[in-house]
């Protein structure tokens, strides 16, 4: 029987914030009406990752959620993955 755990697959280039990056990115392109308004800055430092997201003015609103609800699940998500490859995250929307 093969063994299902998954591995940690990286290409030789790619940062751990990458993959944090990407699901930060998937998440918010499915929320928003606007995909091509949305672009991520992601910026390493020694003391964790900032990924700053940049949206449509319209589509602000839906990535932040009513109270903040809809950004802190999104940062819920992407500290956790932070935390599985090493790094620590923190997300902030610029709309």
């Amino acid at each position: 029987m093969a063994d299902t755990e998954s591995q940690d697959v990286r290409l030789p280039d790619e940062m751990p914030s990458d993959r944090v990056a990407d699901l930060v990115e998937l998440v918010v392109c499915g929320l928003v009406d606007d995909i091509d308004a949305v672009s991520l800055d992601v910026t390493d430092a020694m003391e964790g990752t900032l990924i700053e997201v940049t949206c449509a003015p319209d589509d602000a609103g839906k990535v932040i959620g009513r109270r903040g609800r809809t950004i802190k699940a999104i940062r819920t998500l992407a500290r956790a993955l932070g935390a599985r490859v090493g790094t620590a995250v923190d997300v902030e929307v610029l709309g």
